[in-house]
């Protein structure tokens, strides 16, 4: 398993990144995209993973699910 980290600079950008990003490789996002319109439901429906980042504790909790998740079913 692996994490790529990017620093996009526009809620829109993270539409480009996945068309480059490998096969079986999830993005993590704010969760203010989620409510986007039609953004937040294309991303939802590609199973992009949102943090709310305003809860710093929630924030950690779901990336750790997610890496604890990556390790046990050795996924990318």
């Amino acid at each position: 398993p692996y994490v790529i980290v990017c620093n996009h600079q526009a809620s829109l950008d993270l539409m480009g990144m996945v068309e480059v990003i490998p096969d079986r490789c999830v993005p993590i996002a704010k969760k203010e995209l989620m409510y986007m319109g039609t953004v937040g439901w294309a991303c939802w429906l590609s199973g992009i993973i949102f943090i709310d980042r305003q809860k710093r504790e929630d924030a950690i909790h779901v990336i750790s699910q997610t890496a604890r998740t990556m390790r046990r079913e050795n996924v990318r």
